[in-house]
């Protein structure tokens, strides 16, 4: 896994990413009440605006940590958004890009380097 400073998550197997929110991101949101994830198909870049959830305290954008194209969304999260809540970075995920340039993801933190930062 990949992070961004702003708590987003990648996972890449091969050229396709899943993308998420931390840990340290929900426990600072609280409980997840809605979501709207991008449309399989849309074309991604890095930091643009790819989901918005809102929190019983806050609404916030989800900034997508690499380019690419939208190929999946995690449907499970329509019948049941306590995922994100109860396992931001495994079944909470939100959605899945193909990636456009394998590049990016050495400009984004490792584990380590994002845990020492959320740990300030």
């Amino acid at each position: 896994m990949k992070y961004t400073e702003s708590h987003e998550w990648v996972n890449v197997q091969e050229k396709k990413g899943r993308v998420g929110i931390t840990c340290h991101a929900q426990k600072e949101l609280g409980e997840i009440v809605f979501l709207q994830l991008p449309k399989i198909g849309d074309e991604l870049k890095v930091g643009q605006e790819a989901a918005v959830l809102e929190s019983t305290k806050a609404a916030i954008d989800i900034y997508s940590p690499v380019s690419g194209k939208v190929t999946a969304i995690n449907e499970a999260l329509e019948g049941n958004i306590s995922l994100i809540n109860n396992e931001p970075e495994k079944g909470g995920w939100l959605y899945e890009v193909e990636l456009s340039s394998v590049a990016e993801l050495e400009l984004l933190l490792e584990q380590a380097t994002y845990q020492a930062l959320v740990q300030q």
